[in-house]
């Protein structure tokens, strides 16, 4: 009986020396999936629209969860960076949209194109990129994915076409809506409708606020832009639409930011704080996602937990880096404006001062 305890001591004792989270993780077997109901879309010009019900894996949800905690993390390290005033000029962060970029990507093949706006450090991640490249990018440094001179608005990836700078310039809309229709092209229209365009809310904006019947004679949806599987079934469903050879279709996703529209912005002189408060505490994507696994028993709470710590500390050894990279050298400056071109000069700020030019 001694001997016996004894063994049990060894055991308990040998099991309180690990993390508590990883021996009740370890010892609870988890679903493998689980089948929820979500938001039925609002359709416009479609007989049927996507699925009312999804079903989540295991491996999926832990997969999306990771992801979007990266791009929260990623977003807030970028706000302390820029408040330090380590990351200058424009700088607009994504925090609150996750599930648009996220489960837009879960929706598609990594072959597909995308291009975005200047809210670009969600998709840029998705699309491939590493929180150090897009960090570095931030800070101006020679390890970004621009070599340190696109900053926040320019960056780019595989089969992704980065941010652009200008308000709008990723299209002159109802044009590229005709000429999409006229020769059905397999384009998806998105708009990520997060309330406001810059301080201005869509109510003072807009006579209609009907975003995904904007394309007239395009087929539209309107979707829950907080909810991540919504969003996945939703993208499924348009990309299959333009697959067939119907054409065009067009989607509203309804979010919010929680930062103003860009570091200048405070963003609460045309929204209220509690306004702010009242989202996250609904509706917010990550929050939404968490519940869901948790009652599904997808996932238990200590086990996401270790994930937002592997996080944070991808998150700061990518910032350590990001703050000592050095910065790209003066000569350069002119570098990669071709990427396949003999080197020739390019006249800097006037014509005595010039630049060379290398792909």
């Amino acid at each position: 009986m001694r001997k016996m305890l004894a063994a049990v001591s060894r055991v308990l004792s040998g099991a309180a020396q690990k993390p508590a989270s990883r021996v009740l993780v370890a010892a609870r077997n988890f679903a493998n999936d689980a089948t929820f109901e979500i938001k039925k879309c609002d359709l416009h010009r479609l007989e049927e629209g996507p699925p009312v019900t999804a079903v989540l894996t295991r491996e999926d949800g832990l997969k999306y969860y990771r992801m979007m905690q990266t791009v929260r993390r990623m977003e807030l390290k970028a706000d302390q960076l820029y408040k330090q005033k380590i990351i200058r000029g424009f700088c607009h962060l994504y925090d609150g949209q996750e599930a648009c970029c996220v489960g837009l990507e879960a929706g598609i093949n990594p072959t597909d194109h995308l291009i975005t706006a200047y809210r670009a450090h969600g998709f840029t991640f998705t699309r491939g990129l590493s929180v150090r490249e897009i960090l570095t990018e931030l800070t101006g440094r020679r390890g970004g994915c621009a070599k340190g001179k696109g900053g926040s608005m320019h960056m780019y990836a595989r089969n992704f076409y980065g941010g652009n700078g200008i308000v709008g310039a990723q299209g002159q809309i109802f044009e590229a809506y005709n000429m999409a229709a006229l020769w059905k092209l397999p384009c998806i229209f998105i708009c990520e409708n997060n309330r406001y365009g810059m301080g201005t809310s869509v109510e003072r904006a807009a006579a209609s606020t009907d975003y995904y019947k904007r394309g007239d004679f395009i087929p539209g949806l309107r979707v829950d832009g907080m909810d991540i599987l919504c969003v996945r079934e939703a993208t499924k469903f348009a990309a299959a639409y333009c697959r067939s050879g119907k054409g065009p279709i067009l989607m509203e996703l309804q979010t919010y930011r929680y930062h103003g529209h860009s570091m200048s912005d405070p963003g609460v002189s045309y929204r209220t704080r509690e306004e702010i408060q009242e989202v996250r505490s609904k509706s917010d994507p990550i929050m939404l996602l968490k519940d869901r696994m948790v009652n599904s028993n997808l996932a238990s709470v200590e086990e996401l937990k270790e994930i937002d710590v592997e996080v944070r500390k991808e998150i700061e050894d990518a910032a350590q880096f990001a703050t000592a990279d050095p910065e790209p050298p003066l000569e350069e400056l002119g570098y990669h404006i071709y990427s396949s071109n003999p080197p020739f000069e390019v006249r800097g700020a006037n014509q005595w001062i010039k630049f060379k030019s290398v792909s």
